[in-house]
């Protein structure tokens, strides 16, 4: 069942520890219960570091694949759903420039993989440093500091960085050819550079990012004939297939999808979301 959100403390870190390309947020639940809850896909790479006993945490699947403990979700997934019986986890979401340093360049769309699979023992011992943290506040300069390291590794090209940036800042509303004349690169070469590097076209990278704008709005109880205008799509109808081809669902489901439910309290600075008002108060740190 969807889990209730009023028996999980929600924190997210000081504005001092965010950079670029990176969020996070913190989950700990109040007393113990069962969570099954499908994830509606958005622009980032998640990782979600399992916190908990290891009987005790999460387990994700994607179409036939299951994994325990921390996981990577790439872009666009699938079916992904997270079960478990106590959840207290770290959830980051790396945007595709992010991912690709902070992974090395694996091309994580469309998959579910097991962090160690990716890190290896540092995957390990980063957790054991965050089961041991005293709150939130440590967790958060921990994995912060970690991912600094990461971070650092060659970018992508600067031009392919610039499309992602002007994509997102665009709510998915951006020319492919347009951008290509912003870099001076032809369409073929940003396609093929952007494919190459971040895991995913441009134009799905356009569609993938105006979706999840046009979710939010639903979320937000906006009607379904505004959102698709203000979201840029031709009609009710397009707006009505897109969704189904990202989320599985329709408009009215996805409004009332319960993962986007707290995306306000746990994500507060990545979209505007309109008048909703978050379920569960989060903080800046505090106990785990």
């Amino acid at each position: 069942m969807p889990p209730d959100w009023s028996t999980v403390a929600i924190a997210v870190p000081h504005p001092a520890l965010r950079r670029p390309g990176v969020a996070m947020a913190g989950f700990r639940q109040r007393r113990p219960a069962t969570w099954d809850i499908a994830m509606v896909a958005h622009p980032s790479v998640t990782v979600l570091l399992n916190l908990a006993a290891d009987d005790d945490g999460l387990v994700c699947g994607a179409g036939t694949s299951r994994r325990c403990g921390s996981v990577v979700a790439g872009l666009l997934p699938g079916d992904l759903r997270a079960t478990g019986r106590v959840v207290d986890c770290l959830q980051i979401r790396l945007d595709p420039v992010a991912s690709a340093a902070a992974f090395g360049g694996p091309d994580l769309t469309g998959v579910l993989v097991s962090l160690d699979e990716l890190w290896g023992r540092d995957a390990t011992r980063l957790e054991d440093r965050l089961r041991a943290a005293s709150g939130w506040d440590e967790r958060f300069a921990i994995a912060t500091s970690f991912l600094a390291r990461r971070l650092d590794a060659p970018p992508v090209d600067p031009e392919v960085a610039h499309t992602w940036r002007r994509t997102h800042a665009g709510r998915g509303r951006v020319s492919v050819e347009g951008l290509a004349e912003e870099v001076g690169w032809s369409r073929k070469r940003l396609w093929s550079r952007f494919r190459g590097q971040l895991g995913i076209s441009p134009k799905r990278a356009a569609r993938l990012v105006r979706f999840d704008h046009a979710a939010h709005l639903l979320a937000a109880g906006r009607p379904a004939a505004e959102v698709a205008a203000e979201s840029g799509y031709v009609d009710q109808s397009h707006l009505h297939r897109e969704v189904r081809a990202f989320a599985g669902l329709t408009p009215s489901a996805v409004a009332a999808a319960p993962w986007l439910a707290i995306d306000d309290t746990a994500w507060p600075a990545s979209v505007n979301r309109g008048d909703r008002r978050p379920h569960t108060p989060a903080t800046n740190g505090g106990s785990p």
